[in-house]
């Protein structure tokens, strides 16, 4: 189907992303799913992960999400994202820092009963997700 489609990825505190795009894939709570123009109206829980969409000139751009909601209508898809950042935003240094404090924290969790195991291993993907947006080829 010709034409494209509106693009919205807001998280409680800004607007990531307000663009037109051509196709937008999201990681949703039971698998990846891709959206056109046209595409029929459906709400999904997200997952952590990458957000790919080609923007109206057909280049790839890519945003880090970490679960939410998507809401998806034939001429618009609207992403609520408890966090969300561009892959441009995203410190590459930082992210590889986060990803060894969270195997660490992981690691602890495995030995001692204090610490939140489910809280750990969640650190740890998300941590895992923006590493793999940041270093992900360079476009969006």
């Amino acid at each position: 189907m010709a034409g494209n489609i509106r693009l919205e990825v807001v998280t409680p505190d800004k607007s990531v992303v307000s663009d037109e795009a051509q196709t937008v894939v999201a990681p949703g709570a039971y698998g990846e799913f891709g959206v056109l123009p046209g595409h029929t109206s459906f709400l999904t829980t997200l997952k952590i992960g990458m957000l790919r969409y080609k923007d109206k000139t057909g280049s790839e751009r890519i945003v880090f999400v970490s679960g939410g909601f998507a809401e998806v209508l034939p001429d618009k898809v609207t992403i609520l994202a408890e966090s969300a950042e561009r892959r441009r935003d995203i410190d590459v240094e930082r992210a590889r820092a986060a990803l060894r404090r969270a195997e660490e924290r992981l690691a602890e969790a495995r030995k001692r009963e204090d610490l939140d195991f489910n809280r750990a291993q969640a650190a740890l993907q998300r941590a895992l997700a923006r590493v793999k947006v940041a270093e992900a080829q360079r476009a969006g």
